[in-house]
């Protein structure tokens, strides 16, 4: 049985063991020393291996040799502290490392006393808090530089501690107009647009990581559309709610110009036509809920690509926007104005009463649109075709309105410029009829379905063969041969009259050359092929280079043929048309003017053009020679001309009396049924060579 003293020193033992256990194991550096010699009384384990000793070798060490003669001078005065005061005493201080990082060290000196007080020793307690100091290193470091950023950036940048701003930059006091001070201690919602307050304070009480947009108001009374980035974030060791305000006037205009040209004309600034087709369907519902009647106008301009052919698509562009504006200025607010590309415009007529409402504003249009407009320095004269739709009456469904008034603006630009014309259920069975023969005649092209006949002309004195007019033919797969009449006008009005004009050059070019390599002409003199001209094609811009091409594809020279023009087509073109005759006499060709005596030529524009021949209308010829007001005025044109030294054809001379008594008036040629029909080609060489 063991003695109280033994027992009592087994305690002892297991106490220590528990301490010693317990100090190996706390998260500290922990050792003793003694006052009066600094020598180490106990370690931990922690404490040892920290200068690479064991607990059993670092006791009995003098702090110096175990922490090294610098750091012991560095932390001698803290010692000297707590000796002095024999109060706990807490320092830091730093490790370097072998790998050269550096270690915090928070060190606590804690004084042990007697039963008496007197001082025995000094507990040492080392914390590595190298982790907290490298977390508060980053924090200071990502603080200056959010710092930083906050003066860099563009956008502006707030944080604000429920709603209280704290801290500004520069770029926000820029967008805001207001400096620092008067927006730090303000509240954020003071800057807010009234509209957008009960947005953004709902915002604000859900306190989430989010975007939107929103509006601030400037110092100035101005509306700022914005876009705000907020985020929760910890700064000087408090949570702030941070705020990225981001000016998006830029942006929302620039969107707002998209959105604009995606329903806008770019040129005019008028309704495009899906933007125009989007709204009609919509006053087409009203209407039909209301019972109102609505108009549709479709304007076309007159002759414009000649302006764009002569000026150029700069000046073209003037024209349609002065003639954009004139139309919206003529209207009211409540009508729906587009431009359908080129020279196409639409109105929709509302809050009509009955059709003479409509007619008051199609004569306000057509007064305005013709006053002449300002391009490359000269007045420009351009009228308008107006086809007229009525809703409900002509059409329910807005392509069909579109369709009738497009029909009847055709028959509005067929009747005369500067004209309006309102649809009806004659008018749409005649455009659909034209659109199949419109479609039938371009593949007639393709087709090779065209040919040209040819009507003899003789000397009146001799009788001699001097030309052939070339007359057009249609060979259709249904209908037969066509004249002309039967296909004209479609073609003219669809512009397919140039190609079918361009195509009858070529032909009788090539056939000239043909009957000139084939000997058909000899013995018939200047014997030349006449080419009626359209008023599309005389009125083209470079008419006269396309001549030139043509005759030098097909190898014909110029003198081989003549081109015969209407008086109509002269007049409207007398600006240009003396140049555009001596171009085309300058290649050798002829040039006459085809059923004299019906048109507008005064005799002063017929001195002034250079002209070779004149044809007398038949109309004339055919009251010949009994009808006296006949005698008198084809007598007249004859002796003019012959005292101008034009050469003088009778077109649709009939009879032997006809002929005696205009060859005795001084007439030169003649042409008709007395002298031979329009005849095919082979029928018209072979009645040639029986001459």
């Amino acid at each position: 049985m063991s003695s109280p003293r033994e027992l009592d020193l087994e305690r002892q033992a297991l106490d220590a063991a528990r301490f010693r256990m317990l100090a190996d194991h706390v998260p500290a550096w922990i050792a003793l020393y003694a006052a009066d010699d600094h020598r180490c009384l106990f370690a931990n384990r922690g404490y040892a291996e920290a200068f690479k000793l064991t607990q059993d070798s670092i006791v009995g060490m003098h702090f110096s040799e175990i922490v090294g003669p610098e750091a012991y001078a560095q932390v001698r005065v803290s010692v000297d502290q707590l000796v002095r005061d024999l109060k706990p005493v807490i320092y830091e201080r730093e490790l370097p490392q072998p790998d050269g990082q550096i270690s915090y060290l928070e060190i606590h000196l804690i004084p042990q006393f007697d039963s008496q007080g007197t001082l025995l020793g000094s507990w040492v307690l080392v914390y590595d808090i190298t982790r907290h100091r490298v977390a508060e290193h980053r924090l200071r470091e990502s603080e200056a530089r959010l710092a930083k950023f906050m003066q860099a950036t563009v956008e502006g940048i707030l944080f604000h501690r429920d709603g209280i701003m704290t801290d500004v930059n520069q770029p926000l006091c820029a967008m805001t107009g207001w400096p620092a001070e008067a927006l730090i201690g303000q509240h954020v919602l003071t800057y807010v647009d009234p509209d957008e307050l009960a947005k953004v304070r709902e915002v604000m009480l859900r306190s989430e990581e989010l975007r939107y947009e929103t509006v601030i108001i400037h110092r100035n009374g101005s509306r700022i559309p914005v876009e705000l980035i907020m985020r929760t974030m910890e700064r000087d060791g408090e949570k702030l709610r941070m705020a990225v305000v981001r000016d998006i006037s830029d942006r929302l205009a620039n969107e707002a110009r998209i959105q604009h040209l995606a329903h806008h004309d770019v040129l005019t600034g008028l309704l495009n036509r899906a933007a125009f087709m989007d709204r009609m369907a919509l006053m087409m519902r009203r209407a039909e809920r209301k019972g109102e009647m609505l108009a549709l106008l479709f304007i076309d301009l007159d002759n414009f690509k000649r302006v764009n052919d002569s000026l150029g698509h700069l000046e073209g562009d003037q024209v349609l926007t002065t003639v954009s504006e004139r139309i919206v200025g003529a209207l009211r607010g409540s009508d729906l104005v587009g431009r359908f590309g080129g020279d196409e415009f639409v109105v929709l007529l509302s809050d009509l009463e009955s059709r003479e409402d409509i007619v008051v504003v199609l004569e306000a249009l057509l007064s305005v649109v013709e006053v002449p407009v300002k391009a490359d320095g000269r007045a420009l004269s351009v009228t308008p075709s107006i086809g007229v739709a009525v809703y409900p009456d002509d059409g329910q469904q807005a392509d069909e309105l579109i369709q009738h008034a497009d029909t009847a603006m055709y028959l509005a630009k067929a009747r005369g410029r500067a004209n309006f014309q309102f649809f009806n259920a004659a008018l749409a069975e005649t455009a659909y009829a034209d659109l199949v023969l419109e479609d039938e005649l371009a593949q007639g092209l393709t087709r090779n379905e065209f040919e040209l006949f040819f009507q003899p002309q003789v000397e009146a004195a001799t009788g001699q063969l001097s030309g052939a007019e070339a007359l057009l033919r249609w060979r259709h797969p249904k209908r037969g041969l066509l004249a002309p009449d039967a296909f004209i006008f479609v073609a003219e009005r669809h512009r397919l009259m140039l190609n079918l004009g361009e195509w009858v050059l070529r032909e009788a070019a090539a056939t000239a050359r043909r009957w000139r390599e084939n000997g058909l002409t000899q013995g018939h003199g200047g014997m030349r092929i006449a080419v009626n001209l359209s008023r599309m094609q005389f009125h083209l811009d470079g008419f006269a280079d396309t001549v030139k091409q043509v005759l030098q594809e097909s190898g014909a020279e110029g003198q081989w043929l003549e081109l015969e023009l209407t008086e109509r087509m002269l007049i409207d073109d007398i600006e240009h048309a003396p140049d555009t005759l001596a171009q085309l006499r300058a290649l050798g060709l002829t040039v006459s003017v085809d059923d004299f005596g019906t048109g507008y030529t005064s005799l002063a524009h017929l001195t002034e053009l250079p002209l070779d021949k004149l044809k007398i209308d038949q109309g004339f010829v055919a009251r010949l020679p009994d009808d006296v007001g006949a005698q008198a005025i084809t007598r007249a044109i004859v002796q003019m001309a012959v005292g101008l030294g034009l050469t003088v054809t009778a077109e649709g001379v009939r009879s032997a009396a006809q002929w005696q008594l205009l060859a005795g008036w001084g007439c030169q040629q003649f042409q008709g049924e007395l002298v031979g029909a329009p005849m095919p080609v082979p029928e018209f060489e072979a009645w040639v060579k029986a001459r």
